[in-house]
């Protein structure tokens, strides 16, 4: 991985406001920038800060669900430039070019180009609205068969998964049971995107049970429980998750969390349950 740069001092945002214009600011190293209101101008409503790592994420989850392929996951490695406008009628709208790492423990850091995505968090409610790009990842043949060798090892799998934690106490994950992690923060993807707002992010820590269910077709069919760890508020969120995959098909999800806010309160225009559509064009 690239070294990291020392961080940039407080940007000052200098614009003059009328109540029908938008608060601006443009960054360029964002890591570990603060963002200050200007005294003079107390309407102003001020950008939380890490609001550009914050939105990179979001749509980092979004895409990751739209993608639908287990074997092709990515996380964020580093927020490149970004522009954010806050109106206090609206929300917050942000404009960022991210990079990307593989999730996958053997290729841990390998950096795989960039991303750009437009976020709109309306205030402060869940759902924000994603149109995200990023550069192609994998060959489309090769992912395939990755996902199919994954698919396999779910069906072989003679682990009880009625009760279970991944990782485990210690932080390991065992390679037998790397499919059902796999496929849990897959479908852990979109809940995190759907639950996301401008002050608040979540991040997988366990999976803590599974039940398959029968299908009357080929398709993985589970429910499965995990724990999402709650940025800022630093609470701990169970969710029910019902998943179904078929590789090279649409990622059917649908869940149920504590203390989940309804639908018509979100930022986008999805429901509480998804289809991805058969093909991601940046794959």
């Amino acid at each position: 991985m690239q070294p990291r740069q020392p961080p940039m001092p407080a940007l000052l945002l200098s614009l003059w406001l009328l109540p029908s214009l938008a608060l601006a600011a443009a960054v360029t190293e964002p890591a570990d920038l603060e963002y200050t209101e200007v005294p003079r101008q107390p309407a102003a409503v001020g950008l939380p800060r890490g609001i550009l790592q914050l939105a990179a994420r979001a749509a980092l989850h979004f895409f990751n669900f739209r993608a639908g392929s287990p074997s092709a996951l990515r996380v964020l490695a580093t927020v490149q430039e970004g522009r954010a406008w806050v109106n206090p009628q609206e929300g917050c709208e942000v404009d960022l070019v991210f990079s990307t790492e593989q999730y996958n423990p053997e290729q841990e850091g390998e950096r795989l180009g960039k991303c750009s995505a437009r976020v709109f968090f309306k205030n402060e409610k869940p759902r924000p609205a994603v149109n995200v790009t990023c550069a192609r990842l994998f060959d489309k043949v090769k992912r395939q068969e990755k996902d199919y060798r994954l698919y396999k090892q779910m069906k072989q799998l003679k682990t009880p998964l009625h009760s279970i934690s991944i990782p485990d106490s210690h932080g390991h994950i065992d390679n037998s049971l790397r499919p059902l992690w796999d496929l849990a923060f897959l479908g852990s993807s979109y809940v995190m995107w759907e639950k996301t707002t401008q002050v608040l992010h979540y991040y997988l820590v366990q999976l803590s049970s599974v039940e398959r269910l029968k299908t009357d077709d080929d398709s993985i069919d589970f429910d499965f429980t995990v724990l999402l760890h709650e940025f800022s508020t630093q609470e701990i969120i169970p969710c029910r998750i019902h998943l179904v995959w078929y590789p090279g098909k649409p990622l059917k999800v649908n869940y149920h969390c504590q203390e989940q806010q309804s639908p018509e309160e979100a930022s986008g225009t999805m429901e509480a349950s998804a289809m991805a559509p058969p093909e991601f064009g940046n794959f």
